[in-house]
């Protein structure tokens, strides 16, 4: 990935050649600069360009790529996945099938996600209505989570 870096930068030549530091980076991806960190020290994305005085910088493509992640994030991709679409995005050869073939896969954990959430509001709204809401301290609720 394009974040690697070979030797520190003076600041003002970072800007000169166009770099941006970590919260502008993370404004323009999406990302916070705890995110656009955290993802760097679990190698999602490799090291930043560091200048002189050790401050993280970074180049139009390093965004790119940060915005890829965040989009990544917005559909749910796991950090796995979306490492793995970040190098079938880079790498020029891919053929487009192991990329449907990782979303139809996402789909259907979507799918199986969401019927065991319908599932879940469906308990709880039975729950619910069983429940009197009043001053009593009877309670279907907590009988039922105490079942376990």
């Amino acid at each position: 990935m394009s974040l690697l870096s070979s030797q520190p930068l003076e600041i003002g030549s970072a800007r000169q050649q166009g770099f941006l530091n970590i919260g502008e980076t993370a404004k323009a991806s999406g990302l916070s600069a705890k995110m656009i960190r955290h993802y760097e020290s679990i190698g999602l994305i490799g090291a930043a360009r560091r200048t002189d005085a050790g401050y993280r910088v970074y180049a139009s493509q390093d965004v790119r790529i940060l915005q890829f992640i965040h989009r990544g994030r917005e559909l749910g991709f796991s950090l796995d996945q979306i490492s793995t679409l970040l190098a079938l995005w880079q790498d020029k050869h891919r053929t487009s099938k192991n990329v449907r073939a990782l979303t139809k896969q996402h789909i259907a954990d979507l799918d199986r996600r969401i019927t065991e959430m319908q599932a879940m509001r469906r308990a709880l709204e039975t729950l619910a209505a069983k429940c009197h809401g009043d001053h009593r301290p009877e309670c279907p609720i907590l009988d039922d989570l105490s079942l376990g």
